[in-house]
């Protein structure tokens, strides 16, 4: 049963207190693009893809966590909140070093779907790249490349919350965050045996399973 009403684009809605704007919105048949996101892991509003416009609010906020709340008016697609988007989305093209026109996996990578979606050009920004990072195809599981990493963490909540195994974690800070193994060593593990879950929530191609000769 529906507890209050929200405005959602001009359109009146009925959600359920704990909703999250994201949620009331794909109830109401609103697209939010999203990346980080995923409706089985816990959302942590990384990427600020989601973003939304809340009247009254100084700021835009991300909707997959940000709860809904009685009477709240919100603007999925305002100008602010489209320019906000294909800058968000421009900064991830401008820090990551996937090939996605001529990458052979280009039509698995979320990110370039994204981009085009919301027609975004090549980069006009220049930013500090995060040093360069050897390919990992020791582990005969999971292949890393860690070039491709937009560091959305959702490799990481798999492998913790639906895995249950917690081999990768999170490490260091600003352009020198990366995903980690442990001591920031190779992935090379027997727990990612018959897994491969992180390959699975990868949205880049930067965990792949190994080629087989």
């Amino acid at each position: 049963m529906s507890d209050f009403k929200a405005v959602i684009n001009g359109k009146e809605v009925s959600v359920s207190s704990g909703e999250t704007i994201l949620e009331a919105a794909t109830e109401a048949g609103i697209n939010i693009p999203t990346l980080c996101h995923r409706p089985d892991l816990t959302p942590e509003g990384n990427c600020r893809v989601c973003v939304v416009e809340v009247e009254g609010s100084p700021r835009l906020v991300a909707s997959c966590h940000t709860p809904i709340a009685d009477g709240m008016v919100i603007h999925t697609h305002s100008p602010k909140v489209q320019a906000t988007r294909k800058a968000v989305v421009e900064l991830l093209l401008a820090g990551h070093t996937g090939p996605c026109v001529t990458d052979e996996c280009a039509g698995e990578c979320e990110l370039h779907y994204l981009a085009a979606e919301l027609e975004v050009g090549p980069p006009r920004f220049r930013v500090r790249r995060r040093r360069s990072y050897p390919v990992e195809e020791v582990s005969p599981y999971v292949r890393r490349d860690m070039g491709r990493c937009i560091l959305c963490r959702r490799c990481v909540r798999a492998c913790t919350e639906i895995a249950k195994k917690n081999v990768l974690s999170m490490a260091y800070r600003g352009f020198g965050s990366k995903v980690v193994v442990d001591c920031d060593g190779v992935l090379d593990t027997e727990a990612c045996r018959d897994c491969g879950i992180c390959i699975d929530y990868c949205p880049t191609s930067a965990l792949t399973k190994p080629k087989v000769d």
